[in-house]
């Protein structure tokens, strides 16, 4: 690619022209490096020594879980967290013919993320290895390769009562081969931010790591070009390099864009930033990274800029799984999700508590969705027994260098988050944690904000342990009332929690920790939000983790202070583990069930999902949703929500401050005739009028008992159900429900034109329905 200094030129570059000139060997590069895979249960040599019988190889296709198709089990030891799924070692096996022509360059295996404690061997010799399940590697295996002949390439890795929630296990996303020259641009080594942002004109800084591995001084010459969305080139400049043997050498390039494409949240207008090393004409590296034009502002007079413009965050914390898939990461799931969480009116998530996969960053960077990338769900105090925190004081450095490099170039991250309700953030010493972790990040990037996900609860355990043991003796003692023990206890436990985060003692513990931060991310803390406001004046906050049925309080909160900018709830998406969390149960269920003394609050077996999301595990909007996206402001018509008529007036046993009403949008109720039902409506109206059949049942005021709902209590029968909104008298929208009739038909369709194995499959331009496969009622 010859450029000229500082050219711009006019003529648009075709995708296909984008690929390594024909002269270039065709093994270098970079390339997918999921096909062609074996997995089985591990066994070792010494155990088949001993007599016991390696499990049979089977062919898979990556991204891969290896723990989504065991077999589940009651009796799994604390089962509740990950699904009843059990734990267990599994190694991977690949056999590929390294070209004989690829001796003497570099070869790299680049690894999206393996559950967990990862060791990577090359014809039986160890070539690397990852202790954290969540981070981006890559390790060398040129060293260990028989060019011109088959290699073995074998993975190993294993999960063990060490997340607190489905973590699953295996090479769970995309693994890719570099191939490079002696001199080349350095794997990951690539950052272009925008420092200076305008309409009329942008500032692109390129920065580039280069490298001459040979036995000889280079001169190389690092062309950039800036290409529009629509393969227009907008800039371009060129920088030469002399690299002495065995050098490496950063290369700058400040390029100019003039009327630049803005990336945000609803116009995420995405440029290539094409990059070719060459000595003389001969190109020997290229890569491409991609770049969203667009600057970031925060102060707590106007909160969060995006752009310049003022943006509150809608927030949704998610996990990492896609339900049925497990933990396996590909593109065409994770452009499902997030054009599903937009569509619920979500304009950011939370990778809760883990980074997350580069698919799911290239899908939040092309649909236009900001993140929070999440690094550690713990430091150095455990939370379940076998968790990261023994591997945290020798690999965090390496996890968060791993988390920015992975996230530097994508737009749609706007914050890295240091921590999740981190026990340490409520002493001295522990705090200085917090101090490492973010000046560490904000060494690699300074272009995002940092915060820390601190629950202040959490920061004071080890006071408020005792004393809730203290108070579980007493209950022990006292006669049990209808709902008590834990039931008594989740009632009251967001009331409870609240009034612990917002005292005194609270603010003394976590000053520190929320000092080093740039926006102080607040789990479930909702009420320091006005403490806040004049003990910590600077202060900017978020709600890093909130409980779905506050958000209307919470929302007002965000809207009436700038300070506040945003909130995600507990969560965006429901998710395998933490079984039942949001479950409303009855006190018949839980007695059959068992669930005081099985597993607290949380579902017993064979419960799979937390059961939390506003959107359910296969990407159905559930009732909160609609509830949310009203208390956002963007939707006006009114959505109706049936409690389950058999369930009608049952005491309930557990309803946690993740449940949401036991409701579905259904007007079909068979066997439940004349019988008597409650119905909510959520709007934005002042009033709602119900009609059933054509006739006018009620009409009532919004925000009686509950902001933005209407409750009615009626008598089923089938036909039609109404809900008609009314401001100011005049009619502001409606919507019906229609009992489903005696013939019913189920139709299924797929959400994009082609399906293939490989994850490459269509993209969200090409969806059909929303979700993955579609039931309709006909």
């Amino acid at each position: 690619m010859d450029v000229k200094e500082d050219a711009v030129l006019s003529e648009p570059i075709a995708m296909e022209n984008r690929k390594r000139p024909a002269e270039q060997p065709r093994s270098t590069g970079r390339s997918l490096f999921n096909d062609g895979w074996s997995f089985r249960t591990k066994t070792t040599a010494f155990q088949e020594l001993g007599g016991s019988s390696a499990s049979g190889w089977a062919e898979v296709h990556l991204p891969h879980d290896a723990l989504i198709g065991q077999q589940r089990s009651a009796d799994v030891r604390r089962g509740e967290t990950n699904g009843y799924f059990p734990d267990g070692a599994f190694e991977y096996r690949k056999i590929f013919a390294a070209p004989a022509e690829d001796a003497g360059r570099h070869v790299l295996l680049e690894f999206d993320g393996v559950y967990r404690d990862a060791a990577v061997f090359v014809n039986g010799n160890l070539a690397g290895q990852r202790a954290f399940g969540y981070s981006r590697f890559t390790v060398r295996i040129d060293p260990f390769l028989e060019f011109g002949a088959d290699n073995e390439i074998r993975v190993e890795c294993r999960t063990h009562v060490d997340s607190r929630w489905y973590a699953g296990a295996g090479i769970y996303r995309d693994v890719h081969m570099v191939v490079k020259n002696s001199g080349h641009i350095v794997a990951d080594a690539i950052r272009v931010s925008t420092p200076s942002v305008e309409m009329e004109a942008a500032i692109a800084d390129v920065v580039v790591e280069v490298a001459n591995t040979g036995s000889r001084t280079k001169t190389y010459i690092l062309d950039a070009v800036v290409v529009a969305p629509g393969g227009a080139p907008v800039a371009a400049g060129r920088s030469p390099v002399t690299l002495l043997p065995g050098e490496q050498a950063t290369v700058r390039r400040r390029l100019f864009i003039a009327d630049p494409l803005l990336w945000s949240v609803d116009t995420p207008h995405l440029h290539d930033v094409l990059l070719s090393l060459r000595e003389g004409d001969d190109v020997v590296d290229e890569e491409t990274v991609t770049l969203g034009i667009r600057s970031l502002q925060l102060d707590p007079h106007h909160g969060l800029r995006i752009n310049g413009e003022t943006v509150k965050l809608r927030g949704a914390c998610i996990h990492l799984d896609n339900g049925p898939l497990g933990v396996v990461s590909m593109r065409a799931a994770e452009e499902r999700k997030v054009a599903r969480l937009k569509e619920a009116g979500f304009n950011a998530i939370r990778s809760s508590h883990n980074p997350t996969s580069t698919a799911l960053l290239n899908a939040c960077d092309k649909l236009g969705m900001l993140v929070m990338d999440e690094t550690f769900d713990v430091w150095t105090s455990s939370k379940s027994d076998y968790d990261y925190a023994f591997a945290f004081p020798d690999w965090w450095e390496r996890d968060v260098e791993a988390l920015i490099a992975k996230d530097f170039n994508h737009p749609s991250v706007i914050f890295y988050s240091i921590g999740n309700e981190i026990p340490e953030t409520g002493n001295p010493v522990g705090s200085r944690w917090g101090r490492k972790l973010a000046e560490k990040v904000r060494s690699l990037d300074s272009t995002r904000f940092v915060t820390n996900g601190i629950n202040p609860f959490v920061s004071m355990l080890d006071l408020i342990l005792p004393q809730m043991k203290q108070r579980r003796s007493e209950q022990k003692a006292e006669p049990a009332a209808e709902g008590g023990g834990v039931n008594t206890m989740m009632a009251g436990f967001g009331q409870m929690m609240g009034h612990v985060q917002a005292s005194e003692q609270a603010s003394e513990r976590t000053e520190e920790s929320f000092s080093v931060l740039d926006v102080a991310g607040m789990n479930y803390a909702d009420s320091r939000y006005e403490v806040d406001r004049d003990r910590f004046p600077d202060r900017i906050i978020v709600g890093t983790e909130t409980w779905p049925t506050s958000i209307a309080g919470n929302w007002e909160l965000v809207l009436a202070d700038p300070r506040v900018i945003g909130d995600f709830t507990w969560t965006g998406w429901d998710y395998l583990g933490e079984t039942g969390i949001g479950t409303v149960r009855y006190v018949q269920q839980a007695d059959e069930q068992g669930l005081a003394a099985a597993a607290g609050f949380s579902g017993a077996f064979p419960e799979l999902t937390a059961w939390c999301g506003d959107i359910d595990i296969v990407g159905a909007r559930r009732p909160i949703s609609y509830y949310r996206e009203t208390v956002f402001g963007l939707r006006s018509e009114p959505y109706i929500a049936v409690d389950r008529p058999e369930h009608h007036g049952k005491a309930i046993a557990t309803a946690t401050p993740w449940s949401w009403t036991d409701s579905v949008s259904s007007w079909s109720w068979p066997g439940s005739e004349n019988q008597p039902a409650r119905v909510e409506v959520y709007s934005n109206a002042e009033e709602i009028e119900l009609h059933l059949n054509g006739s006018l049942l009620e009409r009532r005021a919004v925000g009686e008992e509950h902001p933005f709902r209407a409750a009615f209590e009626i008598t089923y029968q089938p036909g039609e159900l109404t809900a008609v909104a009314f401001t100011a008298g005049l009619e502001s929208g409606r919507s019906t429900l229609r009992s489903a009739q005696d013939k019913i038909q189920l139709q299924v369709t797929t959400d994009r034109d082609t399906l293939r194995h490989d994850g490459t499959d269509g993209t969200a331009d090409d969806l059909v329905d929303s979700s993955c496969l579609g039931f309709q009622a006909a």
